[in-house]
């Protein structure tokens, strides 16, 4: 049975004269400071456990989560997953963002600032990512792994590229003529099909070409580069 309103009021009443009193029936196990109250001997116990995420009270709940916060402004923050506003807006180009952070990142698309530097050769950067992405340039390190063959790359772009050539994957559509390519490059290469474009150009006459090694068989007519020789006569053959 439970206990009645007589014996709940009685309980709590005998809490409360606890605090006006020199009782202190909660001792501390570490170092036998005593308290009043059990709650007050927890939190406590927690300078010996090192528990730092308790120490503090957590006041604001998030109604749609029950993730709880320290103060009401990491609750807002918080809200704005739920509710998607975007208050934060940025004064060159009116795009608007959730936490101040991300405005002051995207800010630095306008300014030009890169307050992230690399310690070995001085490249300066905008995000932190793209200094870490930079740094593997440096020290060699090839993290992401193949699974298929066992191949590493130093970014996680490089190995998605590399393994579409397992799966068969084509996820770039030529718009005009419905064809599929494995990598960005291979569709742009192909678009000039259609769109007749000709970027690469020789300083030499101007000509222009489709593709860079167009370009590059016929910077030899200018240059008289030979790079197909034959030992054992006149007739050029591929090296």
């Amino acid at each position: 049975m439970g206990r009645s309103a007589l014996e709940e009021g009685f309980g709590s009443k005998k809490q409360h004269e606890k605090i006006h009193t020199r009782d202190k029936p909660y001792h501390c196990s570490q170092c036998g400071k005593s308290f009043k109250l059990l709650g007050t001997l927890k939190a406590h116990e927690r300078i010996h456990t090192g528990d730092k995420i308790h120490t503090r009270e957590k006041p604001y709940h998030c109604s749609q989560s029950g993730k709880s916060f320290n103060q009401k402004a990491h609750l807002k923050a918080h809200e704005r997953i739920h509710t998607g506003e975007k208050p934060y807006h940025c004064s060159q180009c009116g795009k608007c963002f959730k936490q101040p952070g991300h405005l002051k990142r995207h800010e630095r698309i306008h300014t030009g600032e890169k307050p992230y530097h690399c310690s070995q050769c001085g490249k300066c950067f905008k995000q932190p990512g793209h200094l870490k992405r930079h740094e593997i340039i440096h020290t060699g390190e090839k993290p992401y792994h193949c699974s298929q063959c066992g191949k590493c790359f130093s970014q996680s772009g490089e190995l998605k590229q590399h393994e579409r050539i397992h799966t068969g994957e084509k996820p770039y559509h030529c718009s005009q003529c419905g064809k599929w390519f494995s990598q960005s490059w291979e569709l742009k290469r192909h678009e000039r099909i259609h769109t007749g474009e000709k970027p690469y150009h020789c300083s030499q006459c101007g000509q222009c070409f489709k593709q860079s090694r167009e370009l590059k068989q016929h910077e030899r007519i200018h240059t008289g580069d030979k790079p197909y020789h034959s030992s054992q006569g006149s007739k050029l053959l591929p090296i």
